[in-house]
């Protein structure tokens, strides 16, 4: 008989769960809910939200409304956001991740104290990121990649920020380079911003796969995070495989398995990696 794992440290953080929650408070109440952009990376969550009566707009709906109730997820906005808002008496609920909110205070202090390169490690255009930016009047410079870090002015002050979800590996790199090639006579100052709740998944992870024959990593193809957990998974066990949801397991990976584990990222909701274990159970009752 298979046996099957559903890995405790995995699905929603904190920020996630506080924005759902919030917008199904609201939902309850009756009335109209728009958000401003996908809630979580998940298209299963965001469908389950829909038939309650969530409304997922763009910026550019945004702009044409006026007098209603429009959620910010967890990634947080940049301060356009809430000036048009304002303009158009839209009732903001805020649901932006209290570690992302402190990230853009620190760094719109930053960028008003008017010197240096303030630096952001992350993904350019990610929602986080954009709102990050948006405290520095679009002047921040936004690395994605380790070799991007080449293209700085080492002879002027450096201020490094991360997007929470980043790799802390990559983001110590990054800081080793600068510091190993910035001038004598600029400042070099980094700000470990990376959310805990996500870095401490990589070395979780990592031992949850290494104890499995095959690993199911559940997680909507959009999350950044869910492809640096994903990644990891299948570096330490090769027998790993990223589903959004149960319909995409494949009876062929069962085959003379002894344990499965089911893991998946920050936008994860548990109730779905729950579906992908009894679709497993039940593929195998009925092999037999």
């Amino acid at each position: 008989m298979i046996q099957i794992e559903i890995d405790n440290g995995s699905g929603f953080c904190f920020g996630v769960t506080t924005a759902i929650k919030k917008a199904e408070e609201e939902l309850a109440q009756g009335g109209t809910l728009y958000c401003l952009g996908d809630i979580v990376h998940n298209g299963m969550e965001c469908e389950r939200l829909r038939q309650m009566g969530l409304i997922t707009i763009n910026h550019d709906d945004l702009r044409e409304l006026h007098d209603v109730k429009v959620l910010l997820r967890a990634h947080g906005e940049p301060p356009e956001t809430y000036e048009l808002a304002r303009r158009n008496h839209i009732e903001i609920i805020d649901a932006t991740c209290p570690v992302v909110l402190k990230l853009q205070k620190r760094i719109k202090e930053q960028y008003e104290l008017g010197n240096g390169q303030i630096v952001i490690f992350g993904k350019k255009g990610h929602a986080e990121v954009l709102g990050l930016v948006g405290q520095t009047q679009s002047n921040a410079i936004v690395i994605e990649r380790f070799d991007e870090v080449e293209k700085l002015d080492f002879s002027r002050d450096i201020y490094l920020y991360s997007q929470t979800t980043k790799s802390l590996d990559e983001f110590h790199r990054i800081i080793d380079y600068i510091q190993a090639h910035i001038s004598p006579d600029a400042k070099f100052q980094s700000f470990d911003t990376i959310c805990r709740s996500v870095a401490n998944r990589m070395p979780n992870i990592s031992q949850f796969a290494a104890k499995h024959d095959l690993v199911l990593f559940v997680c909507g193809r959009k999350s950044s995070n869910g492809k640096v957990l994903f990644n990891e998974c299948l570096r330490v066990n090769p027998n790993t495989h990223l589903v959004e949801g149960p319909e995409e397991i494949e009876t062929a990976w069962l085959k003379d398995i002894q344990t499965v584990g089911i893991c998946g990222a920050t936008s994860t909701p548990k109730w779905l990696m729950e579906q992908c274990r009894d679709a497993i159970s039940e593929s195998v009752a009925n092999s037999h």
